[in-house]
């Protein structure tokens, strides 16, 4: 037996083909296979039930189903996907529509204050709505929560709260490249520090000494900071307060360091070469196998000597090793068994090797002294110290470099220097030229391995140094 339908039915049947069929013959084919959805009617009860695509009716009552596709979702394809043409027949879709695109108000909101001096801990936390209570569940939680203790002005800190007011997370950024963060977890508060890693990039300087290192340093474009670094690897060959002259030539290969694309300090120098008076030296930076690091010259040998040829940084020497020297307080011949630094009041003064103290304190007319014991055979002498080094005194070791005291004008002297004296087996000889031993070299099992890891730094000095010397023989 036929079914018949009601009048209504019928005529609500074909309303709804005509206005389906008109959008589909509006609509771009492919906007209508990623966006379709149609409308069915149920004959046997009369209701419109939206479906997807491939005809699964959509759960929920009518054609405002929660979960029905809406204008603009690309979520079917693997690409974006243009807004389909608006369906002037679809009242319930652009309800649907304007519910799915009201703004979300957002989970988690942070606030950042910065630390100010006389800032604590407790002030921060009640100024984002929090108490002590919590505050100290923070700093007593797990990892490297407690340092969050230890604020210092020019920080920011920041407190991450969620939609119920909970803190979520505590971030306090000590610098552009360290943060500590503190994570809310299921087992309490757990802290980390965060280091963000700059981008590196090489760079290239060269420059003529026409009257000081520090000014061709800056016509290079080197801080004072790179230009000391630069002295300290070849301090041990050139005497940097006897030896310059004019038309001495370095060149350089460093690190700069970007953040966001923006310079934030300089690195390491990688590889320098310094032309001294005709004298070349060459110089690059290498990390061995056991993650120690240093300079040493092309084929291996170490930079560093077991002596600094100066103990004060730049000084000038007022007076130079003289066995007829006429003494400036007595008047009379008496032989100066040492250099002479002439530098300020405080200058701090450099222990030249690794060595024993085996005197600290008053010595006659050195005035305030340090004599250092190297091995067997050598001693060195600091004399008319202003005061010496916290912790300097007899029977302690001292690394070359550590400051051992500072420079004064104590004992017989007219003025502020340093006096320096450099004997082996008991003999004075001249600081400024006694042949100095070389540090221990790359062992020959680490030679290849050294060798691959410097070839390019070193190729890249030598292209850049010949062509910026052709530039300066033109005087471009």
């Amino acid at each position: 037996m036929i079914k018949t339908f009601p009048k209504t039915h019928l005529a609500a049947a074909v309303v709804i083909s005509a206005v389906v069929g008109t959008t589909m013959m509006l609509s771009p084919s492919a906007d209508v296979e990623a966006k379709r959805m149609s409308v069915s009617l149920d004959l046997e009860s009369g209701e419109l039930k939206p479906t997807t695509a491939s005809g699964d009716v959509i759960s929920g009552s009518g054609a405002t189903a929660s979960n029905a596709p809406t204008r603009g979702d690309s979520s079917q394809m693997g690409v974006d996907v243009p807004n389909a043409p608006e369906d002037s027949g679809t009242t319930a879709l652009a309800e649907n529509d304007e519910a799915n695109n009201a703004p979300v108000k957002p989970d988690i909101v942070w606030a950042e204050y910065a630390v100010k001096p006389g800032d604590t801990l407790s002030g921060l936390f009640k100024k984002a709505g929090f108490n002590d209570g919590l505050m100290l569940s923070v700093i007593h939680g797990k990892g490297e929560a407690n340092k969050l203790q230890r604020l210092y002005a020019g920080e920011t800190i920041a407190f991450a709260t969620e939609a119920d007011g909970s803190l979520s997370s505590v971030k306090l950024r000590r610098s552009r490249l360290e943060s500590l963060k503190i994570d809310k977890t299921d087992d309490g508060f757990v802290g980390k520090k965060v280091i963000r890693e700059p981008e590196v990039r090489t760079r290239y300087a060269q420059a003529e000494i026409e009257s000081s290192l520090f000014g061709a340093g800056q016509q290079a474009g080197l801080t004072d900071k790179l230009t000391m670094e630069l002295a300290g690897i070849f301090g041990w060959d050139i005497d940097f307060v006897l030896d310059i002259r004019k038309g001495d030539q370095f060149s350089v290969v460093y690190e700069e360091l970007y953040l966001d694309g923006e310079k934030i300090d300089n690195g390491k120098i990688l590889a320098a070469n310094f032309n001294n008076q005709n004298r070349e030296f060459s110089a690059v930076f290498y990390t061995d196998q056991q993650g120690v690091s240093d300079y040493f010259t092309p084929d291996g040998r170490s930079m560093r000597k077991a002596f600094l040829r100066t103990p004060v940084d730049f000084a000038r020497i007022s007076s130079r090793f003289n066995l007829k020297r006429r003494h400036p307080v007595l008047n009379t011949i008496r032989a100066h068994k040492g250099t002479d630094y002439a530098a300020r009041t405080g200058t701090p003064i450099k222990a030249a090797g690794e060595g024993k103290v085996i005197h600290a304190g008053r010595k006659g007319g050195y005035g305030n002294a340090v004599v250092l014991q190297h091995g067997n055979n050598i001693t060195t002498l600091y004399a008319h110290m202003n005061k010496l080094a916290k912790g300097v005194r007899y029977g302690k070791y001292v690394k070359q470099g550590q400051v051992i005291g500072y420079v004064g004008s104590t004992g017989l002297v007219t003025g502020p220097h340093l006096h320096y004296e450099f004997r082996v087996n008991g003999t004075h000889r001249n600081p400024a030229t006694v042949k100095l031993p070389d540090a221990a070299p790359i062992p020959k099992s680490e030679v290849a391995h050294f060798k691959a890891a410097t070839e390019r730094t070193l190729a890249q000095l030598d292209t850049y140094r010949d062509a910026g010397r052709l530039t300066l023989a033109r005087g471009e």
